[in-house]
């Protein structure tokens, strides 16, 4: 299979593109889903046109970079869907894919797929759960609302959100060191460039500082948490 076209949709176009993409024969609905861009800054000058790659008609920076004029401009989510079309005679193109999607920004519903192809309920609620995108027009068989799919009742947050905080960074410094002052450089040490925390970073601000030493003991002889030090001697030991 190969996928021969990437399309970028106004978000008040997304459910005619998509119903015109199944009268033109992507019929077979593949897989619905989004990517968090609210960490991308709106470009100061329209994109370059990426290259085509020849071989397989698909545009060589894949689907991450936007076409030239596409309407999918500033911070917010991009919701993507792919279609196939499936010609009668097998061979080379026997299989082709399509692929739409447009762009909402935080806290805006999208308008729902369900009353195109009934199997986007499914991906609809997995979004929904993962980045918090609320699907306008919602529908499925059951006539039951939006709700999640695969999370546990109760759980809070949005997993697949960049801004999701990922607590166990809030005990285990961040590994990656693409900043100067970033992953394992020692508490203090300067840089001459500001420390940029990566997203889904507990801020010690609020989460409280990782590194046990930035922490002043509450009683001597005693750690940050009031827990007796192994390091220090006990009262009466050389």
């Amino acid at each position: 299979m190969r996928t021969v076209a990437h399309e970028d949709v106004a978000l008040g176009d997304w459910v005619a593109a998509v119903s015109a993409a199944k009268d033109q024969g992507y019929d077979t609905f593949d897989w619905l889903s989004a990517v968090d861009r609210m960490y991308v800054a709106p470009a100061a000058e329209p994109a370059p046109a990426p290259a085509a790659d020849q071989s397989t008609g698909e545009d060589a920076t894949g689907v991450d970079a936007p076409a030239h004029g596409s309407p999918l401009q500033g911070p917010g989510f991009d919701i993507v869907v792919h279609l196939i079309k499936v010609s009668g005679e097998p061979g080379p193109g026997h299989v082709e894919g399509r692929l739409l999607r447009t762009r909402v920004t935080d806290g805006q519903p999208a308008p729902s797929l369900t009353s195109v192809f009934a199997g986007a309920a499914w991906y609809e609620r997995e979004t929904f759960e993962m980045f918090g995108i609320d699907f306008a027009g919602y529908h499925d068989r059951v006539g039951a609302p939006i709700r999640p799919l695969l999370l546990p009742e109760g759980f809070e947050g949005n997993p697949l959100k960049k801004s999701f905080m990922l607590a166990a960074r809030a005990s285990k410094a961040w590994p990656g060191a693409k900043e100067p002052g970033e992953g394992h450089a020692a508490p203090g040490a300067g840089t001459g460039r500001r420390r940029v925390q990566a997203p889904g970073v507990p801020d010690p601000v609020t989460w409280g500082p990782r590194d046990p030493r930035e922490v002043p003991a509450e009683e001597p002889g005693e750690g940050a948490a009031g827990i007796p030090s192994a390091a220090k001697p006990a009262e009466g030991e050389a």
